[in-house]
């Protein structure tokens, strides 16, 4: 990956990380940095989920595919964090 590549996943995942966590319902505190690691992460949730299902045919997800895949992740980790804090 060259540098704007990665700068390029740096931004959107940063979209894509303030979009979920604006639509998942509740207080998520996340700084800057975890919000751009959902981000990113959420993208390759929706390029893997996309990609193993035949919806994205080799391509990127794009920004809602990486916005809903985020939101599978935000949900994912609120859950096992929840589970941690209660041991």
């Amino acid at each position: 990956m060259d540098g704007h590549g990665f700068f390029y996943s740096i931004i959107v995942g940063f979209i894509a990380g303030l979009l979920a966590r604006a639509i998942y319902p509740g207080d998520q505190k996340a700084g800057f940095i975890v919000t751009i690691l959902l981000g990113i992460a959420g993208s390759y949730v929706a390029n893997f989920l996309g990609n193993a299902l035949g919806i994205y045919h080799g391509q990127g997800a794009g920004l809602i595919g990486s916005v809903v895949g985020a939101v599978v992740v935000l949900a994912v980790y609120l859950f096992i964090r929840k589970q941690t804090s209660n041991n």
